[in-house]
């Protein structure tokens, strides 16, 4: 019969295996790399209600939002770069890229078309 100091032991290398094949699991998991939102570079089309140029905000009536899941809706975007604002003006039709910063919806790109 094995003395009990051996037991200790053979039960820390099993666990110790299955410690470091978890640790391994989740590292190279592709879903733990996943951003939270989803980065898709298409773009949403909508129409411009008001541009406010001294707050670096615009206004638009949009479809969904896919990449932030958000349905069709009016609301006030933040554009990143306020010469953005320049290239449209109220009744433009457009399509833009929106994404979230912070507790902020802010248009990183935008591309006038026709009214």
């Amino acid at each position: 019969m094995k003395p009990l100091k051996s037991y200790p032991v053979i039960l820390a290398l099993p666990l110790s295996l299955w410690f470091s094949v978890s640790a391994l699991a989740q590292e190279t998991a592709p879903e733990a790399k996943m951003p939270l939102v989803n980065t898709s570079t298409e773009m949403t089309e909508g129409v411009i209600r008001k541009i406010d140029a001294a707050n670096k905000k615009i206004t638009i009536r949009h479809g969904e939002i896919k990449n932030l899941d958000m349905p069709g809706m009016t609301m006030v975007f933040q554009v990143k770069d306020p010469a953005m604002l320049d290239t449209v003006k109220a009744g433009d039709k457009v399509k833009f890229r929106v994404e979230k910063d912070g507790g902020a919806f802010v248009i990183t790109e935008i591309q006038s078309g026709s009214k």
